[in-house]
């Protein structure tokens, strides 16, 4: 049964459709990850799905009685408290409350009855729970919500939401205001969570480990493909392959009958051949070739050669107004060096980045940084920094006097800046532009250290996939602050933890402290504990791969499959080129070709479908 059916909905901003005759079905318990360009309309689905905006046609249905939440991207504020914001969200138990105060017995025994049943007791302490896995303790729950920053009372909105416990949950890009903890804390809450969602997202580890299907708005339509975002990829990549080899083949085609055309056209002995090939031509599909939106990129500026070590810190403090947030740090960066910082929000990362790029001096302890040394620094509040009323040209100008105007150009061309936008007023550019432009400011001197504290916010998948690529090719040494699980496991070489006021090096890797946050191990067990521990751990992973041995072979088996279909159907598509078969006694062959494409076009659905499955239930295991 459907939660949410969306059928031929249609709709347009200033003449450009966003939504065109779009439709998408929901299951009740279905979990949607919804992805799409910056600027393709994922918000605005959203709110009309909500009812804020009104479709130009088609029809958006909710099933009978289902309830709605909706976590926007824009903070919510008051002077109420955190824990009273949330328990605010639903609407009936405050009803419920409300009318105690005069209602008749009979009413009253009803409204107790109806408490009872929806758990009215255990709402303050559900709401408590769902806010202490965002960050929040006893004490942030009792201060009023205009106290936070607006990255804090985003958290708020989204407990809130989480408590409504909604059939229908929307979230709007839900991590881009959580730290790392928070954003595994909520994938996770995700995956038990019984209602369905839609889940607008650039964030490729809850997209694939949060979600049952990915939707796809592109070009005004929405498309579902089963299972996560790798899977995803994996299955358009295979599709946009067919379709352009399909547009090859078609366009071949076309060129020959064409030059047959051409040639013969005028000769009268060859006058009604040209007049079938013309005829053949006309029926020709009109296959487009796929072509990509032009690919994100970046491009970090290389450096000067500098001379080891980059930077020193030994027994450090740093804080502010003389008291120490971090101290006794003592560490060493190199070029090349790749570290991301974990820890809470509000444990210190920040002060740690702003130390490092001199925003902050040390209160105590030793710094040496390299002669010479030129450092980057990327933070979020620089989005908000920009000039809303100058150009990205403008900025980089102030930021870079002495360079000419062709070379600022490259610079932001670098940054997928193109001529055309680097002329626009920064309030006329996407999030993912302003992002940027703040890149492009952050490397202007082609920096050896580069400071990223949460680059990825306002970034695209593909725009994330083209920083990682840039930061791979970096010959400099990046510190990398990101709530981002997917960057991290591709950038980070090494993990420093900064908690308690000190900044260590975290020995595991990012799966073993996401474990360590699901379950803790306490610090002072004993070796033999640990031991005993470790015997437990190898002995559940063996029954595990015994138990998933059948559907991991069963995955080989469709993937094997799949490369059986792929190399048959390359053998049959390099036939189907060669020119020898065009002639009268190749037509049957021909025929014969196409029918054998069309039936392994159906077994790789199949075959996919089967991998699909294996590997789902190998994820669930």
């Amino acid at each position: 049964m459907s939660v949410l059916e969306i059928t031929a909905i249609s709709y347009a901003i200033q003449g450009r459709a966003l939504l065109d005759r779009a439709d998408l079905a929901i299951a009740a318990g279905q979990r949607v990850g919804l992805i799409g360009a910056n600027g393709a309309g994922k918000s605005t689905l959203l709110r009309l799905i909500a009812g804020e905006l009104t479709a130009d046609g088609g029809e958006i249905r909710l099933a009978s009685r289902a309830r709605l939440a909706w976590v926007k991207q824009e903070a919510p504020s008051g002077e109420g408290s955190v824990l009273d914001a949330v328990l605010a969200a639903d609407d009936e138990r405050l009803a419920l409350l409300a009318g105690m105060a005069d209602a008749a017995p009979a009413r009253l025994a009803e409204i107790h009855e109806r408490l009872r049943a929806i758990g009215a007791d255990a709402a303050p302490a559900r709401a408590a729970r769902i806010l202490a896995g965002l960050g929040f303790d006893d004490a942030a729950q009792a201060r009023p919500i205009a106290d936070f920053s607006g990255g804090w009372r985003m958290r708020v909105a989204l407990a809130a939401a989480l408590f409504a416990a909604p059939d229908l949950l929307l979230l709007d890009e839900p991590t881009n205001h959580l730290d790392l903890e928070a954003a595994l804390w909520l994938e996770s809450w995700l995956t038990r969570f019984p209602g369905a969602a839609l889940v607008v997202s650039h964030d490729r580890g809850l997209l694939d480990r949060a979600v049952h299907a990915i939707a796809h708005l592109d070009g005004g339509k929405l498309s579902l493909t089963p299972g996560g975002f790798e899977a995803f990829a994996r299955i358009t990549a295979e599709r946009r392959a067919q379709e352009r080899r399909a547009a090859e083949r078609v366009a071949g085609e076309r060129a020959r009958i064409e030059a047959f055309v051409a040639r013969f056209r005028a000769k009268a002995t060859k006058a009604r051949q040209a007049q079938s090939r013309l005829k053949a031509l006309e029926r020709l599909p009109q296959t487009i070739a796929v072509v990509e939106a032009a690919p994100a990129r970046f491009d970090f500026p290389a450096p000067r050669p500098i001379a080891p070590p980059m930077l020193r810190l030994d027994e450090v403090s740093v804080g502010y107004d003389g008291r120490a947030v971090l101290r006794g740090i003592s560490l060493r960066l190199d070029s090349e060096d790749r570290i991301a910082l974990l820890g809470a929000n509000g444990n210190g990362k920040s002060t740690l980045a702003k130390l490092l790029v001199g925003r902050l001096a040390p209160l105590s302890g030793r710094m040496e940084r390299a002669r010479g040394l030129g450092v980057g620094y990327f933070a979020q509040h620089q989005l908000e920094d920009l000039l809303a009323e100058e150009s990205p040209l403008d900025h980089l100008g102030r930021a870079l006097p002495r360079a000419n105007v062709t070379a600022l150009r490259a610079h932001l061309a670098r940054f997928g800046l193109d001529s055309e936008r680097v002329e626009r007023r920064v309030d006329e550019l996407s999030g993912g532009e302003r992002a940027r432009l703040a890149l492009a400011l952050a490397t202007s001197e082609a920096p050896h250290l580069l400071v990223l504290d949460e680059p990825t916010n306002h970034l695209d998948i593909d725009a994330r996939q083209a920083l990682v690529a840039a930061l791979a090719e970096f010959p400099g040494a990046v510190v990398l602050i990101s709530h981002d699980a997917h960057l991290i496991d591709l950038i980070a070489d090494r993990l420093w933890l900064v908690a308690d006021g000190r900044v260590q090096a975290f020995a595991g890797d990012l799966a073993a402290y996401r474990a360590g946050l699901a379950s803790p191990e306490p610090a002072a067990a004993t070796g033999e504990r640990r031991e005993t521990s470790a015997r437990l751990v190898r002995r559940e992973r063996a029954s595990a791969r015994a138990a998933s041995a059948p559907l991991r072979r069963a995955a080989e088996a469709a993937e094997a499959r799949l490369a059986a279909l792929a190399a048959e159907r390359a053998a049959i598509e390099a036939r189907l080129a060669d020119p020898t078969l065009y002639d009268a006694t190749g037509a049957a062959e021909i025929a014969r070709a196409n029918k054998r494409l069309a039936a392994i076009a159906d077994a790789v659905t199949e075959a996919e479908e089967a991998w699909l499955a294996a590997a789902e239930a190998l994820e669930e295991g």
